[in-house]
């Protein structure tokens, strides 16, 4: 039996950390607050995230840090803008096994992947990320779920991918970690396109053209910041577009409706899209290209333009080769 520590007990962080256990693992999932993982531990459910969800009696959960000490691998399961706040913390200085970087999103200040982040502040630590289609209910559920593992050390991959597959997870291995990633996060951004579209009933052809030309957008960014074509193809890159950008389950796709459909902004914190929306502008001005339907959600997520006009603009474009 391995240990392995979850940081990060929203849906996604819970949900990984269930099935993991459920696996044979011994699993310690962490949250910052004691009050409500102490409830955890007690009611033996995430009434916040997955209350249909019953954990699993090999998963402990603690709001110490240090308590992830002994752990052989730890996934990082919080949100994308605050990891970096986690790592520099004290606690986290006490851990030293490899770390996968689960979230999807780029950093919005400084336009950097997790796993960037994470080599920046912590030089010494193994690293890598897992990303691709799951939704956090169904792969607590027990649904079959099939997810990217994406490491440069071929040896340590071929053992970590063996640990985290489970009977209802299937983990597939890749050593291009940057790609692994960033289809992952840019994706988030043609989710709430997506949903713009379909919140706004401009039909699903629409849709369908704005996934497909979104997806080249994202194909031309990640290849410019050393994404291979092929990781961009697979379950962490494409796999994962269709599915965000074509479920309410989606909280990108749902907010995006949200806005389509005129009822406001209301929650974004969970909306890893928002900040990665605004931080790919700089890194397409970076590399030098155009990306006018990641622009186009900036704009109206910043309330610069309207829906109506972004898609105006968007129409109205130069005529051009598809490829």
């Amino acid at each position: 039996m391995k240990n392995i520590g979850v940081i990060g007990a929203g849906a996604f962080g819970t949900a990984l950390a269930c099935v993991l256990a459920r696996g044979g693992n011994s699993v310690t999932l962490w949250g910052r607050s004691a009050e409500k993982m102490n409830a955890m531990s007690e009611k033996r459910v995430n009434t916040a995230y997955l209350p249909d969800i019953e954990l699993p009696k090999a998963l402990m959960t603690t709001s110490d840090l240090s308590d992830l000490t002994n752990s052989d691998v730890l996934l990082m399961v919080v949100p994308a803008q605050v990891s970096r706040s986690v790592i520099q913390s004290d606690a986290f200085k006490g851990l030293t096994c490899p770390v996968l970087m689960c979230a999807k999103g780029i950093e919005l200040n400084t336009s950097r992947s997790q796993t960037d982040i994470l080599a920046e502040e912590r030089p010494d630590l193994i690293f890598g990320a897992i990303s691709g289609p799951g939704f956090a209910a169904e792969i607590a559920s027990g649904k079959p779920t099939a997810l990217t593992l994406g490491i440069a050390d071929p040896e340590l991959g071929a053992e970590l991918q063996e640990l985290l597959s489970t009977p209802t997870l299937r983990m597939y291995l890749s050593h291009d970690v940057q790609g692994v990633q960033l289809g992952g996060a840019l994706k988030n951004v043609y989710a709430i396109a997506c949903g713009i579209v379909n919140g706004s009933n401009l039909g699903e052809s629409a849709q369908a053209a704005l996934l497909t030309r979104g997806f080249a957008e994202l194909t031309g960014l990640a290849h410019k910041m050393g994404a291979q074509p092929e990781t961009l193809s697979g379950l962490s890159g494409f796999g994962d577009m269709v599915l965000s950008c074509t479920s309410m389950q989606s909280r990108n796709f749902a907010f995006g409706h949200q806005v389509g459909s005129q009822a406001g902004f209301g929650q974004t914190k969970t909306v890893e899209g928002i900040s990665t929306a605004l931080a790919v502008g700089a890194l397409a001005e970076k590399h030098g290209l155009e990306m006018p339907i990641c622009k186009a959600v900036s704009a109206v997520l910043q309330e610069e333009l309207s829906v109506t006009d972004a898609l105006t603009q968007l129409m109205s474009r130069p005529l051009k080769h598809e490829v």
